[in-house]
């Protein structure tokens, strides 16, 4: 398609183009899933191995007879792969894991599950394939778990699309595999309607997003939109933060209050009559006037925006009547037509300068910017809010663009202001431009698009009448040629373009992290609401968060929501496991600990003092690195030393150095975790960013004391136990 070029008509290239898409949209998919294509296979009891054994894979496949050689795991007979066991064997005989690297077969593990199979097995017959994907080394992206997807995690990934699905586990309970495996399962199942309304996946920083991407496209789904929640405003992509008490008070419910009146105050009258001149022609426009034309823009119930369009053309039909009158008053008797008046009002500049004083079109961010910049206005808007509350907003405001120019200090948003941004969008609509305006610059592109046109058709008829051939085309035929349809995109390209897209499911990982104006974005985005939220309670640790479930989602569906758990930690070793969940709950967190399935060894603890803290980092990181041998290690510090730390460990260009916000839904080999008194004072004294920063590795767990550690926390890493035999049952 591609090698065809540019010929042909427009609409033509139009349709080559989208064809082309469409082949490299599909071998885009095939090439992801080309890697490990078939994972398992099963043979049902009554038969003999290999006789009509069920193949699963990434996708299905037939062959040149239609006859189905593998099944796409996502299918109604893969299920049985996924969720047979010995108790209910769901007519499976054998369950076989085939592991591969490539094409390559590299082992085999059989799980006999009928006391009537006689056929040869391979592996331990256990959990050999799901413990080998555990204890591999890990790169910094994550690995779909296809091939090893549990039973309590398949069940929630094959539940129906419709109402809420609430997924609460512990760290390593596999949480966000499920999130993304369910949004692969909900496409496949639902084809038709969601290749129309598209599937939002929400993450808590553009670094998950990085470390997850390549997951949906290896189960053979590239249609997914993946934003954070910072990008969950068109054309606008933030990770700053505000303070934790700004942040807190930016994510009440009260802001729809608050934005909703600011909207309202922008529409004023004035104090007096207001002269205007139009054309020589003087009047004055009085409060009067201005409060009826007010009164039936709020009538039309528009958006701000959109509502001013119906308050200009009354106010200038009333101006334009008292103006009229004066011409008319000039010229008694004549007939003359007094149409042109309308225009001349239109065109007054005295006009324009007193609409705009009285309803003054505005976009999101100019309000917004000024709220939080005016003490003045916010006062008047934020009745709810105390004085200092007003006052940490507009202090937080200025030290984030202290060191801005005035015209880049507009465009400095933080992670807080997106809700805020979007709700303002709704309150105010589009700024659109006038009737007038747009009519004439429609008119003067027609009349480029004409004489170029022509010149055109100058060229071809000189050329054809040498060849004593007549021109068969017009002007008009050239015009319509040269213009390009809009193009044609996916529902999940058009999805992220369009703040007002209705989504037809949204997945939300890390959950627990969202305010209340946070949860209202996204439940805007999803009129059905048709989510699978996915996240742990205990970890939140964002200002203004909810401490509960039903304290999060309550306020937008009340009780409409089914609560499923994942019970099983999957990679954290029991050691660090049982170290995070005391410290937790000596924090006064009510954690419940999923159970770990293998063990490890005890968390590592050693100090250093503050004044050679970056001497004490290299050091720990280099005996990790040194453990790891290739395996992925991170620092996980405080915010405030994060640009230092990155510096200190410059020497290690391998390692990432992240604080306890990045580190969210990641996982690496061995975590330096340092200080940890300063992540916990960061968090205002919750539990969870100091819980899900101890419980990233996989491996080894270091933790570097800064000085002083606390007596409770020194005392829970120093008393896990190096080696554990589990207890009966």
């Amino acid at each position: 398609m591609r090698r065809e070029g540019p010929s042909g008509s427009i609409q033509n290239i139009s349709e080559r183009d989208s064809f082309a898409a469409l082949y490299e949209d599909r071998l885009a998919q095939l090439y992801a899933v080309e890697d490990r294509l078939a994972f398992g296979s099963l043979t049902m009891e009554g038969r003999e191995p290999g006789e009509d054994d069920r193949y699963i894979g990434r996708l299905g496949m037939t062959d040149e007879d239609s006859h189905r050689i593998l099944v796409d795991w996502r299918a109604p007979e893969a299920g049985t792969f996924y969720q047979a066991t010995a108790f209910e064997p769901q007519g499976i005989a054998r369950r076989r894991h085939l592991m591969l690297r490539g094409r390559t077969l590299v082992g085999l593990e059989d799980e006999v599950l009928s006391e009537t199979f006689r056929g040869p097995t391979a592996g331990t017959g256990g959990d050999g394939a799901l413990l080998a994907g555990l204890n591999a080394k890990r790169t910094g992206r994550m690995h779909d778990i296809v091939a090893t997807i549990q039973s309590e995690q398949d069940k929630i990934i094959r539940r129906p699309m419709a109402g809420i699905t609430l997924v609460q586990g512990g760290p390593g309970t596999g949480k966000t595999a499920v999130a993304l495996h369910r949004a692969a399962y909900l496409l496949y199942t639902h084809r038709e309607r969601l290749s129309r309304s598209g599937v939002l996946l929400v993450g808590p920083s553009s670094a998950f997003l990085d470390y997850i991407e390549r997951v949906l496209p290896s189960l053979g789904e590239t249609g997914v939109v993946m934003k954070s929640v910072g990008e969950l405003y068109p054309g606008l992509v933030t990770t700053a933060e505000d303070t934790p008490a700004s942040a807190e008070i930016k994510g009440r419910d009260v802001w729809k209050k608050i934005l909703k009146r600011a909207v309202k105050q922008r529409q004023r009258n004035f104090p007096e009559p207001r002269p205007v001149n139009v054309e020589g022609f003087r009047t004055t426009i009085t409060p009067g006037m201005v409060k009826h034309a007010q009164e039936k823009a709020k009538a039309t119930r528009q958006p701000y925006n959109l509502a001013r369009e119906a308050f200009a053309k009354t106010l200038m039909e009333l101006i334009t009547a008292r103006v009229t009158e004066q011409v008319e008053a000039a010229s008694p008797g004549s007939s003359a037509d007094r149409s042109y008046v309308k225009d001349d009002v239109a065109a007054s500049p005295d006009v324009r300068v007193a609409l705009n004083l009285a309803w003054m079109p505005m976009t999101p961010e100019r309000l917004l910017d000024e709220l939080l910049s005016r003490p003045e206005q916010l006062v008047d808007a934020a009745a709810e809010l105390s004085a200092a509350e007003t006052a940490q907003l507009l202090r937080a405001r200025r030290e984030l663009v202290k060191d801005l120019s005035s015209r880049e200090r507009r465009r400095t948003w933080t992670v807080s202001d997106v809700p805020l941004l979007d709700e303002l969008a709704d309150l105010l609509g589009p700024v659109t431009i006038p009737h007038a305006l747009q009519d004439r610059e429609e008119a003067e592109q027609d009349a480029r698009d004409t004489h170029n046109a022509e010149r055109t058709l100058e060229n071809v008829d000189t050329m054809l009448a040498n060849f004593g051939v007549d021109g068969v085309v017009t002007a008009e035929d050239i015009k319509k040629s040269l213009s390009v349809s809009a193009p044609r995109v996916t529902a999940a390209s058009a999805a992220d373009m369009d703040r007002s897209w209705a989504y037809g499911h949204v997945i939300v990982d890390e959950a627990q992290e969202l305010t209340h104006m946070q949860w209202h974005t996204l439940f805007k985005r999803v009129p059905l609401k048709s989510l699978t939220v996915v996240g742990d309670i205990a970890q939140a640790s964002t200002p203004g968060a909810a401490r509960s479930w039903t304290q999060a989602l309550s306020p937008f569906v009340e009780d409409r929501f089914e609560e499923l758990q994942l019970t099983i930690n999957y990679r954290t070793p029991r050691q660090i496991s049982d170290a995070a969940v005391a410290t937790a709950r000596a924090l006064g967190s009510d954690v419940q600990a999923p159970r770990p399935v293998r063990d490890g060894t005890a968390p590592v603890l050693t100090m250093t003092p503050g004044e050679r803290w970056r001497d004490g980092l290299r050091s720990a990181v280099a005996l990790e690195v040194e453990h790891a041998d290739g395996g992925l290690v991170a620092a996980i510090v405080p915010s405030r030393a994060l640009t230092a730390a990155r510096a200190a460990l410059a020497e290690f260009p391998a390692v990432r150095v992240l604080d306890a916000h990045e580190a969210k839904g990641l996982e690496f080999d061995s975590v330096v975790l340092m200080d940890p008194e300063a992540i916990l004072d960061e968090a205002s004294g919750r539990a969870g960013a100091l819980y899900v920063a101890m419980t990233r590795s996989t491996q080894r767990l270091h933790v570097l004391g800064v000085d002083e550690l606390a007596p409770e926390l020194r005392e829970i890493l120093e008393t896990v136990p190096e080696d554990h035999t589990p207890s009966k049952g």
